[in-house]
């Protein structure tokens, strides 16, 4: 139930462990030596990647950890907390630009941060589902953002369209890492490489009339090959892709500035 002030319901804001304060922790004697927040969330980031969202526990992670599951909660109040502070750790790895070289083009910094963005998402394939569905606000998290923001202001895009223009970017790479990762997945439980998956579809199309179209693009664009490296076809069409978002966001920077001259 919202709280009340004179009378009126106040709006209450959306659980996130980055908008709760927590006492500071204090040392119990039961408590176990060399257990710590940092561990406890590589910890989970680990099992995250090796097993899975679905499979995650706190009873899992304690048992991981060497640990009961009650001594977790020494250092967060819930399961949702941990996930939150496991998508913030991913988000301290994706590398940020030097914003020390004033001559550095923006092009070339807003391409690197949406490829290391790529890259942390295909890394840890769980991530993708758990930013669609927690308050992203972690300071690693935030430092991206901020970034991103700085980096567009060096473009001269108008603020009005900087939220726009980082979106058709970003939702893009997420679109394309999570479709990539779900593949990548698909394969793991069959066993068989992305290699291998992509040549079985394409031997069970290309005698069909109706792949006819798909068929000859992918063979002229060198896709059909038996030799043909899936991964090496997927970052190309991913650095094509990324490069098409950004010279729409530089030709609408232009237009925008002539339309303002005008």
């Amino acid at each position: 139930m919202a709280a009340t002030t004179n009378g009126r319901a106040e709006p209450q804001l959306p659980h996130s462990v980055w908008l709760t304060d927590r006492p500071p922790l204090r040392r119990k004697a039961e408590q176990p030596a060399g257990l710590g927040l940092d561990k406890i969330v590589a910890s989970t980031v680990r099992l995250l990647d090796t097993e899975g969202l679905a499979k995650f526990s706190m009873r899992r992670l304690a048992a991981d950890l060497g640990v009961t599951a009650m001594s977790l909660y020494w250092y967060v109040d819930t399961k949702g907390d941990l996930l939150e502070l496991a998508v913030d750790a991913v988000a301290g790895e994706m590398a940020l630009p030097d914003e020390s070289d004033p001559d550095a083009d923006w092009r070339d910094q807003l391409r690197g941060l949406a490829t290391t963005y790529r890259d942390g998402l295909l890394r840890h394939p769980w991530a993708p589902r758990l930013l669609g569905e927690v308050v992203n606000i972690g300071p690693h998290a935030t430092a991206f953002s901020n970034a991103t923001l700085r980096v567009m202001a060096r473009s001269g895009l108008d603020p009005d369209h900087t939220s726009g223009a980082l979106a058709s970017v970003f939702n893009f790479v997420y679109g394309f890492s999570t479709i990539r990762s779900l593949h990548e997945a698909r394969c793991r439980a069959a066993g068989i490489s992305i290699d291998d998956y992509f040549t079985q579809v394409i031997a069970a199309i290309s005698d069909r009339p109706d792949f006819a179209e798909t068929m000859e693009l992918s063979t002229r664009a060198g896709y059909a090959k038996s030799d043909a490296s899936a991964l090496d076809m997927l970052n190309r069409d991913f650095d094509f892709a990324l490069d098409l978002q950004i010279a729409g966001i530089d030709t609408m920077r232009a237009r925008l500035a002539r339309e303002a001259a005008d």
